[in-house]
């Protein structure tokens, strides 16, 4: 295999934060090499459509004036080196400290990457919530419905009822309803904002007003059209033989705890929408300590003011260090370039740090308000499975086997020990979907915080590959080099497991 290659920076996501975090260090004069899954760079937020629509024009999501200049900038960006359709695989750990090791796949096949610094910018995806039949066809993440309304002009299906909690929810009721859909229910789990909860939030509406007009709108939209949008109510269930046929909705008190009768809606689809979990499974596998926050969902990266993690050379930014949205996740980026241009060439650049400072203040100030208005009540969620719903739904492991697991070990205390008894989140997935869910029961039967819980270890690969991927790699890839750090990342997180 030929020798890896080189660079300054890798970038690892070309979302808002790893947009602004390759320019801002390209701007600098470093080599940027960018990796990311997508066709376009955007990420989910500016998700573009594919080429081969070129008659429909991209239009930025309200209250993201910024969000075309940023994107024009970056497919302009002659200087830096974009790989799209390319997935990372994991930081190889070797003993050598001449630069970090990615490994990645694309289009061009297997590919080691050398660069001095790695920013880590992979975003979101949705908040997995376990519910009875939620396995079945026709049930999907908001994310997911969105992605195939924004790129691909396509409705998931005809009748839909939407439940959750994000106020993304409501956005992708509106865009559903406005391409044809027949939107039957919105069920949100929580009530409306309340005086206090308003008056609270005042100090978070300077620069958002389109933000939150947009989102009124959207709402007035729905009421207008007849949609019945419910508040302080759950999905509990959804029905079907081959696929969704209905679902079950119930009314729930502030704690998220039903306090009513299930009704019965008929739909062809169920849309969940509880919020979003940082997507850190590289920052984990590359053995950067995590930190539980909760209503920034859930174990997102520790960093420092310049975005640094405590694995030297490791910067991350935006999503997997705190869901906060588009505009603060720009802001880190900018601030991760700016980290990494000081760090690699002493330049001062004391003047476009505090400017970036003052950009992220201002975003993370409305991000908290976010965040506290609508944080996930999680005991309540992961209690609406059943003894036989299943939660990891790679090994097909049932709530009930977990408890079982629990009952019959008495001293297991943490998320990684549930995994290693009886397979949740060991499939190809990695936890994603079990994870929150598995941490959550664990704590519930312990007493202690999800803190203490921990999360499960990231392993390499990080993205389920054939095998043939991994044997176009030099052979350290698939050998103990890539577990180096594991001992590391396991201790990193308070659960000590």
């Amino acid at each position: 295999m030929a020798e890896p290659l080189t660079c300054d920076v890798a970038l690892v996501g070309a979302g808002p934060a790893g947009m602004m975090a390759a320019l801002t260090a390209a701007d600098h004069g470093l080599r940027v090499t960018v990796v990311d899954e997508q066709r376009r760079p955007g990420g989910q937020i500016f998700r573009q459509r594919p080429p081969e629509f070129p008659h429909q024009p991209w239009t930025p999501p309200a209250g993201y004036p910024w969000a075309s200049s940023l994107l024009e900038r970056a497919e302009s960006a002659t200087d830096i080196d974009w790989r799209f359709q390319t997935t990372a695989l994991g930081v190889v750990h070797e003993e050598r400290d001449d630069g970090i090791l990615l490994a990645t796949t694309g289009p061009g096949g297997s590919a080691l990457l050398r660069a001095r610094r790695l920013v880590i910018a992979t975003g979101a995806f949705d908040m997995p919530v376990p519910v009875p039949g939620w396995t079945l066809p026709g049930v999907m993440m908001a994310g997911a419905v969105q992605t195939l309304l924004k790129s691909q002009q396509v409705l998931a299906a005809e009748r839909l009822v939407l439940a959750g909690s994000h106020p993304l929810l409501l956005l992708v009721a509106d865009q559903l309803r406005s391409a044809g859909a027949d939107v039957a229910e919105v069920a949100l789990a929580r009530g409306l904002p309340t005086p206090r909860e308003a008056l609270g939030s005042l100090g978070a509406v300077p620069g958002h007003l389109s933000l939150l007009g947009d989102s009124a709108r959207a709402v007035a939209r729905l009421v207008a059209g007849g949609v019945r949008i419910s508040p302080r109510t759950v999905v509990t269930a959804a029905h079907g033989h081959r696929h969704v046929e209905a679902v079950s909705l119930t009314q729930v008190d502030r704690q998220w705890r039903g306090v009513g009768q299930a009704r019965r809606v008929e739909a062809d689809a169920l849309v969940l929408g509880y919020g979003f979990q940082p997507s850190a499974e590289l920052a984990r596998q590359a053995g950067c300590a995590m930190r539980w926050d909760s209503p920034a969902g859930g174990w997102v990266v520790a960093h420092d003011d310049r975005m640094a993690t405590d694995v030297p050379g490791v910067y991350a930014a935006g999503e997997p260090v705190g869901v906060s949205g588009a505009e603060m996740a720009r802001s880190q980026g900018r601030l991760a370039g700016l980290g990494v241009v000081s760090d690699l060439t002493g330049h001062n650049v004391d003047v476009e740090l505090e400017e970036a400072d003052r950009s992220a203040r201002r975003a993370r100030r409305f991000a908290r308000v976010v965040q506290r208005m609508f944080a996930p009540q999680r005991e309540a969620l992961a209690d609406l499975a059943g003894s036989d719903t299943v939660v990891c739904r790679c090994e097909l492991v049932s709530r009930g086997a977990i408890e079982q697991v629990l009952d019959a070990n008495p001293g297991m205390s943490t998320a990684n020990a549930v995994k290693l008894e009886c397979r949740s989140g060991m499939g190809p997935c990695q936890g994603r979907y079990c994870e929150t869910t598995v941490g959550t029961l664990v704590a519930g039967r312990t007493g202690r915080p999800v803190a203490q819980v921990g999360h499960f270890t990231a392993h390499f690969p990080i993205k389920p590959v054939p095998l043939s991927v991994l044997g176009e790699l030099d052979g350290d890839v698939t050998s103990g080099a890539c577990a180096h750090r594991h001992h590391r990342a396991e201790g990193s997180q308070e659960s000590g497991e």
